[in-house]
């Protein structure tokens, strides 16, 4: 233990709010190392283009954010690990994160982890998995030029993603469980793909199964819910954006930390958490408002309380 390195925080995930709070704990000399099991910023890694991220009247590319916010943090000393937490154990004043890249010690802990895509958990979702089945339109997109899709969700997200998928696809049926709950622009854009014939809103239809042949998609079964009658939609593929669920599950056997009842992680009012010097920031926090500069506002929030928190129980530089 003498020999293992004690980082001032540890923080779990790399999406806005975990390098947000990275770029401002680095700055003031806390040893801090983030550790990411999947691709560093979170989903905007994966959203086509961000349109309201201050600063950026003409939008800016998920990707390009994610970047800028990995080359700031890294620029003032954070340092990225590629890893999968699995536990976190309070040892005397230290926490120590188990990891698929060993134990890591820290005096804080930062939970970032964000959030994922919902499933619809219907037949042959999880069978055609990316081989027809997908939640990243900026990922899978292309490989659908000149096809037929189904896209299932009524949200911003799906109305942003169907927006985009016009880009590749010859038509898109949009399969919505009850009525569109998209932004009034979000809604005035889809108007204008419908009247286009690249879109066509099937409301109050649910989705039932999903067909496939030969390991590729074919069909999506559904039923009217308005005459209660079942419909079918030839497909090439099928893009699900339904919601998101927060990245929970590895902690859910620690008793000491609270969820809510969806399963994100609740707080006080200075983002910690039951456990003494384990905070939360970003959109796993209960109560957060899902947006990408929230999330980041939050991270510097929670850098800032877990800086009061070191200093409260003393911190050694470089320990």
């Amino acid at each position: 233990m003498t020999e293992q390195k004690v980082y001032d925080l540890a923080i779990i995930g790399a999406g806005p709010a975990s390098l947000a709070a990275a770029i401002y704990t680095t700055r003031e000399d806390i040893s801090t190392v983030v550790i990411e099991k999947g691709v560093i910023g979170g989903l905007i890694a994966v959203t086509d283009k961000v349109e309201n991220y201050p600063g950026f009247p003409k939008g800016i590319e998920g990707i390009t954010l994610a970047d800028n916010l990995r080359e700031q943090a890294e620029r003032f000393g954070t340092e990225i690990r590629l890893g999968e937490v699995s536990d976190i154990t309070v040892e005397g004043s230290l926490k120590r994160l188990t990891t698929t890249d060993g134990d890591i010690y820290a005096k804080a802990v930062l939970i970032a982890t964000g959030t994922d895509f919902k499933k619809v958990d219907i037949p042959g979702e999880k069978e055609f998995y990316a081989k027809g089945v997908h939640y990243c339109a900026t990922c899978d997109g292309a490989f659908y030029r000149d096809k037929r899709l189904v896209l299932i969700g009524g949200g911003n997200s799906a109305v942003q993603e169907a927006l985009f998928l016009t880009r590749f696809a010859s038509h898109i049926d949009l399969l919505v469980r009850s009525d569109l709950k998209a932004s009034e622009v979000l809604k005035h854009d889809l108007e204008d793909m419908v009247r286009a014939g690249k879109i066509t809103v099937h409301l109050h239809t649910t989705t039932d199964k999903i067909v496939g042949e030969n390991g590729k998609v074919t069909k999506v079964l559904g039923t009217d819910k308005t005459t209660g009658k079942q419909v079918e939609f030839l497909t090439d593929g099928v893009f699900v954006f339904i919601g998101l669920k927060p990245n929970t599950g590895f902690l859910r056997h620690i008793t000491q930390l609270k969820f809510d009842e969806a399963g994100f992680l609740v707080t006080d009012n200075s983002l910690q958490t039951s456990i003494p010097g384990v905070f939360v920031a970003g959109d796993v926090r209960s109560g957060a408002t899902m947006q990408i500069a929230t999330a980041a506002g939050e991270g510097a929030t929670a850098a800032l309380r877990i800086r009061e928190y070191l200093e409260e129980h003393g911190r050694e530089h470089g320990a």
